[in-house]
């Protein structure tokens, strides 16, 4: 593998909705930079992404991939990601390892759910953007349309860098040459408006702009990436994956055009006053300086079947070498780097070094965890990238062993995909004495329990989707309780004041400590505060969560002898369950927003039927090719049937997104007989 420093380095991720092609135009770049031999199907399971069995049996993504390409003296870190919404996790964990997103458009079906998202949580991330417009090659295409779509919808920074000619069957450059003949626009046009866009960042390059006319294209590198950067300037592109048109033109453009890791945006590095606490958070630059010491980001964790454990890390300081020891966060233990790989799909590149902007592999080291930072010096314990908001997870799905005895091996299976997927949940129910995944979706959850079956020959029994219902309170309340106990020697003796208030929805929970003379000792205090989590946990009213409230210690008493951290835990329990009884409490459940694509003739059909399930239609609009897009929020509870329903209503060819809103109160019956379905413990 040749030797490239950090300047030579590009990073880029390939995002967009499902269908857009990201697949099949990582495998045309690959091929048409000379990294393969011939390009792989989608469809027949031959590309170097999609090398999951899965992937293979149902066509599309459902992890990232990462590949590399050799090009024109340039090393270019190819990041492939899912387009499913189901699968959006896997998606936002390639934001914290580029510098660029590449939103990918599919031509015929224009800007989709998860190309807006995409484009939304780079701008948030401050990583730089463009779009490449796919399959230009389609039938009764409008791409001026297309063009007009993308600038009202994300910005009239967005603009071509160049333009298809001979109906789609080329490409013509506008930024470095700005002559030709094309199918829309012309390139004259299009790189002058690209030139006024970039000069605008740089006073003394616009005033030389007014006074000649035109600036050479060498001239306007160091403007341009800051135009990029601060998302003054988003690129759009043109290719055919298929026909491999624009595709070399697209692979010219990212080592010509794009930032290298030292002139793309720092990463979102804090420094935390403890490994688990954020708050009081404080900014941290790195330096892509190969001398300086490591700071490295784990941005996926893969368990393959073969090597084992492997996490896939992002270079952002100082250089990693087979023989580097490094700490894992605030890990005093080091460990050796070992085997130093770069991934090819599923193939493992062995290399001597990982300088800033590589994209790098460790394999069999258990310790390391998803959204680790990798470093070699103990002052970096406490760095962590700004952490990423994930979706989040609305379905639930119950989940037993089938056969007798392998409770303990779900367990690890469990653990092994929560690992590997931080969008998917896993928690026990005590209540119902079973484990619980929370995902992004129906599919989400189907392809999880399809890779239980295959890849861990695991069979289970699953419960219909389990709403993740809420409880919190209405009102404000006091409570207090005593626990004594007294067993013949050392007794147990803990007592507690505390109120609770309502919070506004969304804001979680609070524990407040307004113990005043030692009423309570300090050291008992994190033991109510764990009392008061386990009741929080049992619930009040159907056995969910309860969230959005306040709670605050008072007064208590303790006892010189008898006062021990487990009658702590006890009277906070207590105490919180008596405020609860008086604070008006009820359940909440999730709301989530919908974007249906619908076929024209089925809106009415589809809106009636939303309205049967709670749902309020808030807009509707027209798509491409008799489409058209319905936006709606329902309560959750009221779709664990909607994909059936749905297919039925439009003869397949609707499909639909979920987005969690917002959490709302139940109606008055429906709480009634949440009520009634909930059999509590004994101890509850």
């Amino acid at each position: 593998m040749n030797a490239y420093s950090t300047e030579d380095i590009r990073t880029i991720a390939l995002v967009g909705h499902s269908g857009a092609g990201k697949t099949t135009l990582a495998e045309a770049l690959l091929y048409k930079t000379g990294m393969i031999n011939a390009p792989g199907s989608v469809e027949k399971g031959t590309t170097i992404c999609d090398y999951d069995p899965l992937e293979k049996a149902h066509q599309h993504s459902q992890k990232l991939a990462v590949t590399h390409i050799d090009h024109n003296g340039a090393r270019i870190h190819l990041l492939d990601t899912p387009g499913y919404p189901d699968f959006m996790g896997q998606a936002l964990c390639a934001l914290d390892a580029v510098e660029t997103v590449a939103v990918v458009i599919n031509a015929g079906n224009g800007i989709e759910f998860t190309a807006s998202r995409m484009m939304q949580w780079a701008q948030a991330r401050r990583l730089c953007r463009m779009i490449v417009v796919n399959r230009i090659d389609g039938d009764n295409l409008d791409l001026p349309g297309l063009v007009k779509e993308i600038r009202e919808s994300f910005g009239k920074e967005c603009l071509p860098i160049n333009l298809p000619a001979d109906k789609g069957t080329r490409i013509v450059d506008c930024f470095f040459n700005g002559a030709g003949k094309t199918d829309f626009s012309s390139p004259p046009e299009a790189h002058r408006a690209l030139v006024d866009q970039v000069v605008e960042v740089d006073e003394t390059l616009m005033t030389l702009y007014l006074e000649q006319g035109e600036i050479a294209p060498e001239e306007l590198h160091t403007p341009l990436e800051e135009a990029l950067r601060n998302g003054h300037l988003v690129p759009i592109c043109f290719v055919s994956a298929r026909t491999g048109v624009g595709v070399p033109e697209l692979a010219d453009a990212f080592v010509r055009l794009l930032p290298n890791p030292k002139e793309g945006n720092p990463p979102l590095f804090e420094r935390w006053p403890s490994n688990t606490e954020r708050k009081n958070a404080v900014p941290f630059r790195s330096e892509p300086d190969p001398a300086k010491h490591v700071l490295a980001h784990v941005f996926k964790v893969e368990m393959d079947p073969y090597v084992g454990k492997m996490s896939v890390f992002r270079v952002h300081q100082g250089t990693v070498e087979p023989d580097t020891q490094l700490l894992i966060g605030e890990s005093r233990k080091p460990f050796k780097a070992g085997h130093v790989f770069m991934l090819q799909g599923k193939q493992h590149v062995p290399v001597t070094r990982c300088i800033p902007g590589d994209i790098c592999a460790v394999a069999k080291v258990e310790e390391i965890e998803f959204d680790a930072v990798l470093h070699d010096a103990p002052e970096d314990d406490h760095i962590h990238l700004k952490p990423l908001e994930f979706p989040h997870a609305v379905f639930g799905l119950a989940i037993t062993p089938r056969r007798r005895g392998d409770e303990h091996k779900l367990s690890e299976v469990l653990h092994k995909l929560e690992a590997e997927d931080p969008a998917l949940g896993v928690e026990f129910d005590a209540s119902a004495h079973e484990e619980v995944m929370h995902g992004l979706g129906e599919l989400h959850l189907q392809r999880v329990l399809e890779k239980m079956q295959q890849q861990y020959k695991l069979e289970v029994d699953t419960h219909p989707p389990k709403i993740p219902y809420r409880e919190t309170v209405t009102s404000a309340a006091e409570g207090h309780h005593r626990h004594k106990k007294q067993t013949g020697g050392a007794g147990q003796f803990g007592e507690v004041f505390l109120r609770i208030e309502p919070l506004e929805r969304g804001a979680g929970f609070e524990f407040v400590d307004e113990v005043k003379g030692g009423a309570i000792p300090g050291q008992f205090i994190p033991a109510v505060e764990k009392g008061v989590r386990q009741a929080l946990a049992m619930g009040a009213v159907a056995g969910h969560p309860m969230q959005d409230v306040r709670v605050v210690v008072y007064d208590g008493k303790a006892h010189p002898v008898d006062s021990k951290e487990v009658a702590f835990v006890a009277a906070g329990k207590k105490a919180f369950q008596d405020a609860v009884a008086k604070a008006r409490p009820i359940v909440l459940e999730p709301v989530v927003d919908m974007e249906i694509s619908v076929p024209e003739s089925a809106i009415g059909d589809v809106t009636g039927d939303l309205a049967s399930r709670r749902g309020q239609v808030s807009g509707t609009a027209p798509a491409r090719s008799g489409m058209a897009t319905v936006s709606a929020r329902a309560p959750l509870a009221e779709l664990s049937s909607y994909h059936s329903r749905l297919k039925s209503l439009t003869a397949g060819q609707g499909s639909y997104t979920l987005e969690f809103s917002h959490y709302e109160p139940v109606s008055p019956n429906i709480q009634q007989q949440l009520m009634a379905q909930y059999k509590p413990g004994p101890e509850d």
